[in-house]
């Protein structure tokens, strides 16, 4: 894996380029899901400023199971259709939430989280596989330019299952 290329704070976008292009190159050069999910989840954390927690819950029997991730210790197991990562999965759409602690049904698996991301990853057969999961101590940190990119990464994914 090349080098991880990182420009100031000031430019988040460009960031998120070298993310998406990192990402890419780490599915390109390895087969690997768990070691790809893996450093995805690092080059994430790396890459979006203000974030706490990166990573993946992925589908065991309608089941959301930790999968790779950077951050403190997490929620092992979330039910489909309980907190952001649950609703995410059942309902197959991002959710971009900018205060936790306002979303019914919030599971505060680290109680310095303040907002959250949730992607959900789709297979080939249209199954949820996984979702992308992103948590910020900051409220309102994820806005659209996140949310793009971070749609560009899950596609990757997809792309690759």
């Amino acid at each position: 894996m090349n080098e991880l290329n990182k420009v100031d704070i000031e430019n988040r976008e460009q960031n998120y380029k070298y993310m998406v292009y990192a990402i890419k190159d780490q599915f390109e050069n390895e087969k690997d899901l768990i070691a790809n999910l893996s450093n995805a989840s690092a080059i994430i954390k790396f890459y979006i400023d203000d974030c706490n927690w990166a990573g993946f819950y992925l589908n065991k029997e309608d089941t959301l199971v930790l999968g790779p991730f950077q951050g403190l210790p997490a929620c092992i197991r979330i039910p489909s259709g309980r907190g952001v990562c649950g609703t995410a999965f059942k309902e197959k759409k991002v959710h971009r939430v900018f205060n936790v602690h306002e979303f019914e049904g919030h599971i505060a698996c680290d109680g310095a989280s303040n907002s959250e991301i949730v992607l959900p990853i789709i297979d080939k057969n249209s199954n949820v596989f996984g979702v992308l999961d992103i948590d910020s101590p900051s409220i309102g940190r994820f806005t659209e330019l996140e949310e793009k990119y971070l749609i560009q990464v899950v596609k990757v994914i997809e792309e690759n299952l």
